[in-house]
Formats: C-alpha cells, sequence, structure tokens
C-alpha cells in the first residue's frame, strides 16, 4: 500500500497551558487513523537549508514544524485520515504528498 508523508504547517506548538490537551487531542487522531498510520512522526526543531547555492541556517520558505507518515490506498484516502486532525483545528495546515517510489 503507498506510503504518505503529512507535513504540518503553521499553528506552531500549543501554548503550554494547553500542551496536555493538544497531546490528548494528537492521540485520539492517532488511534482514530489506527494502522494507516505508520510513524506518528514528531515535532522538528532546529533546521539548515541545503540549496545549490549552500547551506544556510534556518528553515527553506513554508518550514515544516512537524511529520507524520501515513499508509493508504491513495492520496483522496490519506487526506481523509487527517481531515479531522487537531492539528488542523489549532489553525495549522497539513500537507498531504505522495511518497515516489522507484518502480
Amino acid at each position: 500500500m503507498p506510503k504518505f508523508l503529512v507535513t504540518y504547517h503553521g499553528a506552531g506548538a500549543p501554548d503550554p497551558n494547553e500542551a496536555k490537551e493538544a497531546m490528548a487531542a494528537f492521540m485520539a487522531w492517532a488511534r482514530s487513523a489506527g494502522d494507516a498510520l505508520v510513524d506518528p512522526g514528531a515535532p522538528l526543531g532546529p533546521a539548515k537549508t541545503v540549496s545549490a547555492g549552500g547551506v544556510a541556517d534556518g528553515a527553506a520558505d513554508g518550514q515544516a514544524a512537524g511529520y507524520s507518515i501515513l499508509e493508504a490506498a491513495d492520496l483522496d484516502s490519506a487526506v481523509n485520515l487527517v481531515k479531522d486532525h487537531p492539528f488542523v483545528r489549532r489553525g495549522g495546515s497539513l500537507q498531504v504528498s505522495t511518497a515516489a517510489l522507484p518502480g
């Protein structure tokens, strides 16, 4: 079954007072995704950007703040798995990308 990379953009980390609630909401979503959630991922920290111009400190344009890996029948099925994701309810957006594997 194809795999999909979900990257988290915007919204940032929840307020420290809301972190426990945000984690509980994420875990509820993860349980609802079931076996389709291959890797729950993690928030991302400091970054360096590699380009033809060299290496620079910091993030590329549109920095991803975290990631998850899903397995689904197709792109639309993967998108349906994240429509009710709590990160979106907090004002962020999720990009669902098909993992283009050779062969």
